[in-house]
């Protein structure tokens, strides 16, 4: 399997900030919910195998990033799924053309699309940082 790389691409430190944002969302970080006192008590003395798992992205910018995707699936439901497919569920690009009857090229071609609208509707928040 080929390894996704950024550096030197455009549009490549958006496509790395969703690739950041995909491993946030896996991993659970976003999703509130109730941790019993006694769980959290065990979890957090327990050594457990690879640590904690720690992120390049802070959640507020992944929280951003969830925005601009949602605001695009309710937009292009299309594309939407397509960035939720590739960087949110890890699949690659060829599973996703298989799963909607296109080519792999024309999968990438939306992928694209989709991580140039992301990186218009962040514009904003990487002008104030």
């Amino acid at each position: 399997m080929k390894k996704r790389t950024y550096i030197g691409k455009p549009l490549g430190d958006t496509e790395w900030l969703l690739e950041q944002w995909g491993y946030w969302r896996m991993d659970g970080m976003g999703v509130p919910r109730y941790v019993s006192p006694t769980y959290a008590l065990i979890r957090d003395n327990v050594s457990c195998q690879g640590g904690i798992r720690e992120y390049s992205v802070t959640d507020d910018i992944a929280l951003v990033l969830d925005g601009a995707v949602a605001r695009l699936c309710k937009r292009d439901p299309q594309m939407g799924n397509f960035i939720w497919l590739y960087f949110g569920a890890k699949w690659p690009a060829l599973r996703i053309a298989r799963e909607n009857s296109i080519g792999e090229a024309k999968a990438r071609e939306v992928i694209k699309a989709g991580v140039a609208w992301v990186d218009c509707a962040i514009e904003d928040v990487r002008a104030a940082a």
